[in-house]
């Protein structure tokens, strides 16, 4: 329906006109294009100047349009290729500071080397690298991803051998984790010690059954033949108290280690008929030990056997060591064998032995006493062996002095203050911390000279302030150092080498060129935890012959 408005004369005028406008505009397009086209051959080929100038503006607009059409992938492709640059740095970075540590050494600067070589060898395959080249072909999407899922197994694989790694570099991490090692390993060694001188504890009370069966077998000849070996009712043998003979005071209730030192004294003596050995022992062990003594006749050295209740001074009224066995306090401190109780000090774990209590360990402070007639006698303990002549002690010049010992003292090591509390006012004030302390088991004493100097009367004194364990945790040798403080005489270290029961460095020359050799320690030769390479000097002097010796498989 036409328009009634507009005139129908008109009509054709105006599609005439918008023809012509239609056709003029593809006219200038055509026109253009083919200008354009011309001027970039002319300019490739002839011109410059103003016309090369309009054909970089053609350029330059032809790149912005392709530029707003960019394929999306291509932020994706930037953002995998900036992570896996990333990471091959890092991996440098840790390869370059594992190399200045010298961490493991060349084993962590390989694996972060061999990281970073990967980046960049999947970098370079031929398949990837076309994705980073300048041309504006589209990407493959495929590709990208299949790049993309490599790259991050790579990087799974860099953290993790950082994390794993990083202990190595993390300073106070290591000085944590070394800490808290040191603490667990000090937990346990603390334990161990404990537990340690406990079980030496108990091996060193223990009794080997061969050594328990011949005290038996020694006993049943005591049983079955009394009067064989009886001295009831017979008259002392003029030897025992003659002034004249060397003398020997040995208190033991190990029969086996008592025959030792009397057979080794007796073999290594020049004239062994001139040594009386005065044994004594408990009543418990008097039978075997008569018996042990009266099977062979010892290269006629003359032997008493007696048993320490056969000392009738030696009670609890006179005696403070018999007296303090009566406090329950102390008979639970030696006799309490729980763990959680006998490991509480465990440096003075060896003094809870009950044999440091025992009145045989003590009647060594009553020489004098048990030997009235007697003017000097040689104190041998039961786990020495003599190796030489000891007559030779009887000729030294004592100066006065009631004991003559070994010196043990070494730098720092064997002072009184090792064995005595000197924060107690009495200690302080009456002894030098840095004096030189001796050893037990091998001991002159100048009779005359204890009774002049009155030192079982000192011992007394002393033994009475430490009821409590103030003075000194426990033993023989604190007493003894304090009471013979200013009368003991030193002598030469070749008399007396110690150490056999505990220490295994010492040398073969030193031990062969001594007179008594002391096995003090816990692992004493007749146990089975005996060292081996000092044994044969002790079971050399066992009487392997002897019917009740072999009956009892001793030494097997």
């Amino acid at each position: 329906m036409v328009n009634p408005r507009i005139p129908l004369s008109r009509i054709p005028t105006f599609k005439l006109f918008t023809s012509a406008i239609t056709l003029a505009l593809c006219t200038f397009f055509v026109l253009s294009f083919l200008f354009t086209t011309h001027s970039y051959s002319s300019h490739q080929h002839h011109f410059t100047g103003s016309e090369g100038g309009i054909s970089h503006g053609f350029e330059s607009i032809r790149r912005s349009i392709l530029a707003l059409k960019t394929d999306p992938l291509k932020p994706r492709l930037d953002q995998i290729r900036k992570q896996a640059d990333d990471h091959r740095s890092l991996a440098l970075v840790y390869a370059s500071y594992a190399r200045k540590l010298k961490l493991e050494s060349s084993k962590l600067v390989r694996i972060f080397a061999e990281l970073s070589v990967n980046f960049s060898d999947l970098m370079k395959k031929p398949q990837y690298r076309t994705l980073f080249s300048s041309d504006a072909s589209p990407v493959d999407e495929s590709v990208v991803r299949q790049l993309e899922k490599e790259v991050k197994e790579r990087i799974k694989t860099t953290r993790q051998v950082i994390g794993d790694a990083k202990e190595s570099f993390d300073n106070q991490l290591k000085i944590q984790k070394l800490k808290d090692t040191i603490f667990s390993v000090n937990e346990q060694l603390t334990k161990a010690k404990k537990q340690g001188a406990f079980s030496s504890l108990i091996a060193a009370k223990s009794i080997p059954k061969s050594l328990h069966c011949l005290s038996m077998r020694l006993m049943e000849e005591r049983i079955a033949h009394p009067e064989k070996y009886t001295t009831e009712g017979k008259p002392t043998p003029p030897e025992v108290e003659d002034p004249n003979l060397y003398h020997y005071a040995l208190f033991s209730d190990n029969v086996v280690a008592a025959s030792v030192v009397v057979n080794s004294a007796t073999k290594n003596a020049k004239e062994p008929w001139k040594h009386v050995f005065h044994v004594v022992t408990d009543k418990m062990n008097l039978g075997a030990m008569q018996v042990m003594f009266k099977l062979k006749d010892y290269n006629g050295a003359h032997i008493e056997v007696k048993a320490v209740e056969d000392y009738k001074f030696l009670n609890s009224s006179y005696v403070p060591v018999l007296k303090q066995l009566e406090s329950a306090n102390l008979q639970r401190f030696y006799f309490e064998n729980k763990l959680e109780n006998a490991t509480k000090d465990t440096n003075n774990m060896k003094f809870r032995n009950p044999k440091y209590l025992s009145i045989l360990n003590h009647l060594r402070f009553y020489l004098p006493e048990m030997y009235p007639k007697l003017h000097k006698i040689l104190f041998l303990d039961d786990d020495i062996v003599v190796q030489k002549d000891l007559t030779g002690l009887w000729k030294i010049d004592m100066d006065g002095k009631v004991n003559g010992a070994v010196e043990t003292c070494f730098g720092s090591f064997h002072r009184y203050a090792q064995y005595m509390n000197f924060s107690h006012p009495l200690i302080k004030a009456k002894f030098s911390p840095k004096a030189c302390a001796w050893a037990y088991g091998m001991n002159f004493f100048d009779l005359d000279a204890w009774r002049r100097e009155k030192c079982t009367e000192e011992y007394h004194y002393w033994q009475n302030l430490n009821e409590n364990r103030t003075l000194w945790k426990l033993g023989t040798l604190p007493p003894g150092l304090i009471t013979y403080y200013s009368t003991t005489k030193p002598l030469d270290k070749s008399w007396h080498v110690l150490g056999l029961g505990y220490n295994p460095s010492i040398s073969m020359d030193e031990i062969n060129n001594a007179a008594v050799v002391h096995f003090n320690g816990n692992m004493k030769p007749w146990l089975d935890i005996a060292m081996a390479q000092f044994k044969p000097l002790w079971t050399k002097y066992v009487d392997y012959e002897l019917d009740f010796v072999q009956a009892c498989n001793f030494g097997i």
